[in-house]
C-alpha cells in the first residue's frame, strides 16, 4: 500500500492538534477535487457534497455516520458517500490518514455508461459506506501521487489511472441502477427543501417553514431529520457552505462571501467552512485557483 506523503498544513489551529491537511483541485476532470489530511482531533460536522466523496483509509481508523449508521473504516478500506447524502466524520482509536476523491456526478455516470456500454438515466449508487479493498486503497493513494502537482505524470498517464480506478470502483462495489428512488421522502419535507434551497441566505424561521410543510414545529424537525440526516438550521448552513464554495472558486474575497450567503461575518464562515473540509475559505480559493 502507497504511504501518504507528506502533507502541508492548511490551518495554524488544525496544524497546533497534530492534524494537516492539502486540498488541490484538478479542473480536466470535471473539477476534480482531492484531499490528503491526517488528522488527530478534528471532526467533521455533518453535511452533504453535490459530488462523491470517495475516500482511501492508509493508516489508523475513522468512524463515521452515513444513512443512519455509524461506521468504522480502518486502513485498507474505502468510505463510500454519494452526492447530497448527509455524513460526518472523525478519528477512532487516536487518528487516520486518508486520501479522499470528489468526482462529480457527471463523470461517474460516463464511467457507468463506459461499463455497460449504454446511457444511463442515473449516475451509480454505493449501498456499503465502507469496503475493504486493500487493492483499490493502495491505487486511489498512487493515483492521487500521480494528480498532485510536480508529480511529472503526464496527462494519457493520469487519464488511464483515474478512469481506470473509477471503473473498477464502480464494477465492484457500485449499483448501476442508480439511488433508490426518493420515494420515502414526504412531501412536506421536500417543499421545506425547496424553500429552503431558495432562501438559504437569509434568516429563516421555523415557524414560516413548519407553514410551508403543514407540520408543528417539532414534527417537521423529527421529520426533515428522518429523511436527510440534518435538521432544517444544519441543512441551511450546508447549503450556505456549498453556495460558498462556489463564489469562492470564482475569485470573490471570504469577506464578502461569508455576506453573500448568509453567514454572519468571515469568522463565521471559517467556523463552517473548516467543520466541514477540514481548512480554511482562503486555503481552499487559493488551492482551487492554483
Amino acid at each position: 500500500m502507497c504511504a501518504a506523503s507528506p502533507l502541508t498544513s492548511l490551518d495554524p489551529a488544525l496544524a497546533a492538534a497534530g492534524d494537516v491537511a492539502r486540498f488541490w483541485r484538478v479542473p480536466r476532470y470535471a473539477d476534480l477535487d482531492c484531499l490528503a489530511a491526517r488528522f488527530r482531533r478534528h471532526a467533521y460536522a455533518r453535511h452533504t457534497h453535490e459530488t462523491y466523496a470517495i475516500a482511501a483509509i492508509v493508516e489508523g481508523c475513522e468512524t463515521f455516520w452515513r444513512r443512519g449508521t455509524q461506521n468504522y473504516a480502518f486502513a485498507g478500506s474505502l468510505c463510500l458517500v454519494s452526492p447530497d447524502e448527509a455524513h460526518d466524520g472523525e478519528p477512532y482509536g487516536g487518528h487516520f490518514v486518508y486520501r479522499t476523491l470528489y468526482p462529480s456526478p457527471a463523470l461517474m455516470r460516463e464511467v457507468a455508461e463506459d461499463l455497460l456500454g449504454r446511457p444511463v438515466p442515473r449516475a451509480p449508487w454505493f449501498a456499503p459506506s465502507v469496503v475493504d479493498d486493500p487493492g483499490l486503497v493502495a491505487e486511489l493513494a498512487a493515483l492521487h501521487d500521480a494528480l498532485g502537482a510536480g508529480s511529472g505524470a503526464g496527462t494519457l498517464e493520469t487519464d488511464e489511472r483515474l478512469l481506470g480506478f473509477l471503473a473498477r470502483l464502480v464494477s465492484r462495489h457500485g449499483d448501476l441502477r442508480g439511488a433508490p428512488a426518493a420515494t420515502r421522502e414526504s412531501r412536506a419535507v421536500a417543499r421545506v427543501r425547496e424553500a429552503i434551497d431558495a432562501h438559504f441566505a437569509e434568516d429563516l424561521g421555523l415557524e414560516m417553514l413548519a407553514r410551508e410543510a403543514g407540520l408543528s414545529r417539532t414534527h417537521l424537525i423529527r421529520a426533515f431529520g428522518r429523511e436527510t440526516g440534518l435538521t432544517p438550521h444544519a441543512y441551511q448552513v450546508d447549503r450556505r457552505f456549498r453556495a460558498a464554495c462556489r463564489l469562492l472558486v470564482a475569485g470573490e474575497p471570504p469577506a464578502a462571501v461569508a455576506v453573500e450567503v448568509g453567514f454572519y461575518d468571515q469568522s463565521h464562515l471559517n467556523r463552517a467552512f473548516k467543520a466541514r473540509m477540514g481548512i480554511t475559505p482562503g486555503a481552499y480559493a487559493a488551492r482551487a485557483a492554483a
